[in-house]
């Protein structure tokens, strides 16, 4: 019982230690956390994303990836492309305040724009296939007969991450009531995006 509760907890703590930083997808949960649009939705498909991504790793599909990687470098491209339009449209919220954000009330069809958003920014970032399939993966498979239980660790740690950074969020709304606040925010989000989708591109 005892080497099962520490297979969990180091799965805990690397899967924490790896999410995070702040990347494109924690930039996308804090944006859609702090406007209280669409968090549960996009909370459970980043860690259910993690949780399967996590299980193929544990599963050791991780190594037979790497044996195609031209399929990772296509994502990487892909992926980078779409953060560069998501941060350009940031940018034009920053330098076009009248289009900023509004912390009350959901406009119509944003749960589904929020949605498909989310799942692009969970399954077109090849950091995110790196990070659990191919890391998380290789460090549980030391673990042995307990590798399972460090997975399971570790998709723990992504479903407490982002719960508590997309309801969490909801704690900076009076601050972020204020026009100027949204525009900073939107520019870290433009920053983010557009120096991952940058990165991307560029390749390793």
């Amino acid at each position: 019982m005892s080497h099962a509760l520490t297979a969990a907890a180091a799965g805990f703590g690397t899967g924490l230690s790896l999410i995070v930083a702040i990347g494109a997808q924690n930039a996308f949960v804090l944006r859609q956390g702090v406007r209280r649009d669409a968090v549960l939705a996009v909370v459970g498909i980043c860690a259910l994303s993690d949780a399967l991504l996590i299980a193929l790793g544990v599963g050791g599909v991780g190594a037979v990836v790497v044996a195609w990687p031209g399929a990772v470098r296509a994502v990487g491209l892909i992926g980078g492309a779409f953060l560069l339009c998501y941060g350009a449209l940031a940018a034009r919220r920053v330098l076009r305040p009248g289009t900023g954000l509004r912390a009350e009330g959901e406009a119509v069809g944003s749960r589904r724009r929020a949605i498909l958003t989310c799942l692009a920014m969970t399954w077109l970032n090849p950091h995110v296939y790196l990070d659990t399939v191919f890391l998380l993966g290789s460090l549980a498979a030391d673990r042995g007969p307990l590798r399972w239980t460090f997975g399971l660790g570790a998709a723990l740690a992504s479903l407490c991450w982002f719960a508590a950074l997309g309801f969490g969020a909801r704690l900076l709304g009076r601050f972020l009531a204020r026009p100027t606040a949204w525009r900073v925010l939107d520019g870290l989000v433009a920053v983010t995006m557009l120096a991952l989708g940058a990165m991307l591109l560029a390749g390793p």
